[in-house]
This record gives C-alpha cells, sequence and structure tokens, in this order.
C-alpha cells in the first residue's frame, strides 16, 4: 500500500507508523486522515501485527494538529474518516498497544492523536498542549474529553480553558506521559518498551487493555470483576494455544514461542 504523508513499515511484529510532513511540523490535512484511517485498518484487522509505534518525521514535533493553512484555503475536511479524526480517535474497539513516540510538538490533534494511544513516550524537548480557543475553535478530536478522564478535572480545566501547553517534565507529573526520555534517546526507548510488550503474549495484552478500557465503563469495581471474563479478548485468550504454552514453557525453562492465536 502506497502513502503519500505517511511511512508504514512492520518488523517483528511491530507497526510504526510516521507523520511524514515534516516542512508544516506533520500538521494533517485531508489526504492525511485517510492514510491514516487505511494505516489503523491494516493494524487492526492483521493478525500478524501486534503493536503499534506512531512517530512525527523530522527533529522537531510529533504532530501539530491540523492543517491550518489549508483550512484557510477551504481545503480542510468537511468530514473526518469512520474512525474520526485521523482514524484513530473514535476506533473505541482496537485491543491492540499503541505506542506514541513524541519528540517536539504534540499539540491541537496532535495531542489528541496521542492521548488517544496507549502508551506516551516523551522526550524532554516535547511539548503538549490543546489550543484551539485561540484561534476560535475547540478540541472536538477527543482532547477535552480524554484529557479530563486521564489527568483529572482541574488539571485537564487549566490546559483546556487557558489553552496551555506544558513540557514534558510538567506532562509527565500530570499522568499525561509514560515515560519522560532524555533528548535524542527516543529510539532507544522505542525499543525497550517495544521488548517489553513483545515478551507478553500478545492475546493477554489484548485481553488486558480490554479489560482495563471496558472495566473503567462499568457502573463499580464489583462489576468489572465479574464481567471481566465474558470480555471478547479475554475469551479468545484463555481458549488460545498461546495460553497452553505460557505455563508450558515455564515448566520447560525457556523462553515462551507466541503464536497470536
Amino acid at each position: 500500500m502506497g502513502y503519500e504523508h505517511l511511512s508504514v513499515s512492520t518488523v517483528n511484529h511491530v507497526m510504526r507508523v510516521t507523520l511524514d510532513r515534516p516542512e508544516v511540523l506533520n500538521a494533517i490535512n485531508v489526504k492525511m486522515h485517510e492514510e491514516l484511517q487505511m494505516a489503523f485498518d491494516d493494524f487492526a484487522m492483521d493478525d500478524n501485527k501486534w503493536v503499534c509505534v506512531v512517530i512525527g518525521a523530522g527533529d522537531r514535533a510529533f504532530c501539530a494538529g491540523s492543517d491550518l493553512k489549508a483550512i484557510a484555503r477551504n481545503e480542510g475536511p468537511t468530514s473526518y474518516p469512520k474512525n474520526g479524526y485521523a482514524g484513530l480517535i473514535e476506533r473505541y474497539d482496537l485491543d491492540k498497544p499503541v505506542i506514541a513516540a513524541v519528540d517536539g510538538i504534540a499539540v491541537g490533534g496532535g495531542f489528541e492523536v496521542a492521548l488517544a494511544c496507549d502508551i506516551i513516550l516523551a522526550t524532554r524537548r516535547s511539548v503538549f498542549g490543546l489550543p484551539e480557543p485561540l484561534i476560535g475553535r475547540m478540541a472536538l478530536g477527543g482532547g477535552v474529553h480524554r484529557l479530563a478522564r486521564q489527568i483529572g478535572l482541574k488539571q485537564a480545566m487549566g490546559m483546556i480553558l487557558g489553552s496551555e501547553s506544558v513540557g514534558a517534565q510538567k506532562a509527565l507529573d500530570m499522568g499525561i506521559v509514560t515515560d519522560l526520555i532524555e533528548d535524542g534517546e527516543i529510539e532507544t526507548a522505542i525499543n525497550s518498551w517495544v521488548t517489553k510488550i513483545l515478551k507478553c503474549a500478545p492475546l493477554s495484552v489484548r485481553a488486558s487493555k480490554q479489560a482495563v478500557l471496558m472495566g473503567l465503563d462499568e457502573a463499580s469495581l464489583e462489576e468489572a470483576l465479574k464481567k471481566q471474563t465474558d470480555y471478547p479478548a479475554f475469551v479468545k485468550m484463555i481458549s488460545s494455544s498461546d495460553a497452553d504454552e505460557g505455563p508450558l514453557a515455564f515448566a520447560q525453562k525457556r523462553a515462551p514461542d507466541w503464536k497470536g492465536r
């Protein structure tokens, strides 16, 4: 599959999606929205792709959000793809892990893409924010909702109502960032996190992610505990060959050979 504004590759079950418009800080235009929908569709449907890493090209930005110059030229999208902004923010059934590797600016829709990922890695020079009110807009790509749910109401309100951007250290302190990385070490961090995840059974990872997210929607902790073994990803995991492989490998004192089935 050919892409104009993305670079997509897969190695050892890891799909890497690079936002590739560095000349405009990887801002998202209509074509990139369409391509991201296709790329995430491919990741979701391919059983041999277990982890996705999203990163920005160049050394200045992860993503500066929507391409405002294109919007000013009336080239903005009249609607977003099937799964929302960037083909990701309304992809509620994606149980595979997605890592945002942020090195530089992640604001507006770029921040919303990162918030829709499961893990956010950020170099110290990275900056996060939702500046939409400064241009008479609102963060409709899930930003106002995910931020409040992920870091708490008062901290989120401070960023949203004041259009305040924060550096990586503060983002870590607020609970936005999973891991703070020294500048220049983003690739090392990506490899470290991918290695951790790939050591685990892929279906167990998916079942765990689904249980966390679906459990948060249950009425209580009690309900979440009652229902967790009925969640689809758990049902698939527990009847898989990998569920047998894990204990067998442990008993034989060897590394497990995960198949993802």
